[in-house]
């Protein structure tokens, strides 16, 4: 049986990730997604458990105490955090994962697994991500612009990642992540019929 593949999605707030990310999902078979803990409150719609693990901060302190992450990280003054667990246990059964995490965590799990796909996720001007900050609802001026802010700060990283996906048109990038995931099963493939000597019996 072949390990499971971790696909790594990051990409600034408002890049649209997380929609791109439950798109994916809907139309893909034996890909799961990672359920994040976090210390934040859940937002409309968000259902606990699926969405994300919401828990307080004594809690997530604890786990990480414990060794319950594969990495962490405090984005918008919250605590994000992927467990080690699911990853580990996904991946020895041979099922991909795919995790929408910020790019502290993703540089995170650079350093602690050679392999992965890392992915990328942004509107193709810094000026459409600028609008759809300012038309959030929830947000204020001041959070759009600290956003924003965090926005430059993680683009410095986008050299660490596989494939760039410009998310102006939803479908358009959810068939490029698709490619994505499909080259990389095609790649994994290859190397398993390399390796594999009753392959050739």
């Amino acid at each position: 049986m072949r390990e499971g593949i971790i696909f790594i999605i990051s990409g600034p707030s408002g890049g649209g990730k997380t929609t791109l990310v439950k798109k994916v999902l809907e139309s893909s078979e034996n890909l799961m997604f990672s359920v994040s803990y976090t210390t934040r409150k859940p937002r409309g719609g968000e259902v606990d458990g699926k969405d994300y693990k919401f828990v307080s901060e004594k809690e997530f302190r604890k786990m990480i105490g414990e060794g319950k992450f594969v990495e962490y990280a405090e984005v918008h003054d919250q605590l994000y955090g992927t467990p080690v667990d699911l990853l580990e246990e996904a991946t020895s059964k041979g099922i991909d994962l795919i995790l929408d995490i910020d790019v502290q965590g993703a540089s995170q799990i650079r350093n602690k697994y050679d392999s992965g796909v890392y992915c990328f996720v942004l509107p193709s001007s810094f000026r459409i991500l600028k609008e759809r900050l300012s038309k959030r609802a929830s947000e204020n001026v001041s959070e759009a612009e600290r956003r924003l802010s965090e926005a430059r700060k993680e683009m410095e990283d986008i050299d660490y990642y596989d494939y760039i996906i410009i998310n102006d048109s939803l479908d358009e990038a959810v068939n490029c992540l698709a490619s994505v995931i499909t080259a990389a099963r095609c790649e994994n493939e290859k190397v398993l019929v390399r390796i594999d000597k009753d392959y050739f019996s």
